[in-house]
């Protein structure tokens, strides 16, 4: 198994995630791994400042807010906006960050925010999509990503 891997399965085995970037409209990417992490089980936390309520479920403003603390953060937005969610995830105490890139649509990896990971000893997975580990067409894009050497260094 590569360091990927090793990375995505350690992320994936923790039980509270929160994802940033859900939306009052179920139609996007975060939702879609917000729903199938919930649906696999996992308590899963909606991180929005602009929705009380995602999914039917209580949205938080940042990652400060979510009681508790969580495990991991999954962050499906735009460069600039993963650099503010990294810096709660420092805030929060965060141990583990996997900022999402769709193969095909822009990344929600910033330079920056990686390196703020790195900087706090937060565990950084910068790309990819935990559904490459979840369903059988993303497990496929994974096959494809990692025999054309996309997939990510971690």
């Amino acid at each position: 198994m590569g360091h990927f891997d090793d990375l995505a399965n350690e992320f994936l085995a923790q039980e509270r995630i929160a994802v940033a970037g859900v939306s009052r409209s179920k139609d996007n990417t975060a939702n879609y791994i917000y729903r199938t992490l919930r649906d696999k089980g996992y308590k899963v936390f909606a991180v929005n400042p602009n929705a009380d309520s995602v999914e039917g479920d209580p949205c938080f403003p940042n990652m400060q807010a979510i009681a508790g603390g969580v495990d991991g953060a999954v962050i499906i937005t735009k460069p600039e906006i993963s650099e503010q969610i990294v810096l709660d995830c420092v805030a929060a105490e965060i141990p583990r960050v996997w900022m999402h890139n769709n193969t095909f649509m822009p990344s929600s990896v910033s330079d920056k925010a990686t390196a703020v990971c790195r900087e706090n000893d937060i565990v950084v997975i910068d790309g990819g999509c935990p559904m490459m580990f979840m369903d059988f067409g993303h497990k496929c894009m994974k096959w494809f990503l990692a025999m054309t050497g996309r997939l990510p260094s971690g």
